[in-house]
């Protein structure tokens, strides 16, 4: 059935947005932020969407899950390092992440560049997580063409039987925010959007129009 994509809209009316009111520094910002998502029952609240460039000015785009946040070192998450967004970043360390809580109406993008965490940092999130996702990384060639289902699920078994083991391939990165906005939805698409960027060793503030 054809539908008319045109007329799906929704009027924002929950909230407004006041540069005066939010904080000196984005990371404090984002965490008011993440903790009302959270508190909300915001489906996935940590789920960002991942852009990453390949080479030849190619983007991609993935959902992941932030897994640390801290002003010091960024927003964290866990991936192989031979994956299609890990070969990428390989080649280019540029990347961008964008959050979007919808009951909230509210987004965030943020922009950087990206670092691996060390391999002692990965380990400690490796063997934190439950063992079947500690098995699927381990299993995983992920973004390569496997033959099938079955083959994917005898190779998750033959790991089964051997020791659990953090796969050199499989760690963290930290994405360094050099600009962060704060997107909140208004009525009549007068969206109120204020964005924070990194000059001078310090987070300036900006508005800008929707």
């Amino acid at each position: 059935m054809n539908r008319d994509l045109s007329q799906i809209r929704k009027d924002f009316i929950k909230d407004e947005l006041h540069a005066a009111e939010l904080n000196s520094s984005p990371f404090l910002q984002f965490k008011e932020w993440l903790n009302e998502a959270i508190d909300k029952g915001e489906h996935e609240p940590t789920a960002m969407t991942l852009c990453t460039v390949n080479t030849e000015g190619i983007p991609s785009a993935r959902v992941v899950l932030l897994k640390k946040l801290e002003e010091e070192s960024g927003f964290w998450f866990f991936t192989n390092y031979s994956s299609k967004k890990g070969l990428e970043l390989e080649e280019n360390k540029n990347a961008a992440v964008n959050f979007f809580w919808a009951g909230m109406e509210r987004q965030v993008r943020i922009t950087g560049v990206v670092e691996k965490v060390s391999p002692k940092e990965s380990d400690e999130y490796f063997y934190s997580r439950p063992e079947d996702s500690q098995l699927s990384a381990i299993t995983s060639p992920q973004s390569q063409v496997i033959e099938s289902r079955q083959q994917l699920e005898d190779w998750y078994e033959e790991a089964k039987q051997k020791e659990i083991k953090r796969p050199d391939n499989w760690g963290g990165y930290a994405l360094i925010p050099t600009e962060m906005e704060f997107w909140q939805g208004r009525s009549g698409r007068l969206h109120d959007r204020i964005r924070y960027r990194w000059i001078n060793s310090n987070w300036q503030k900006e508005r800008l129009a929707p």
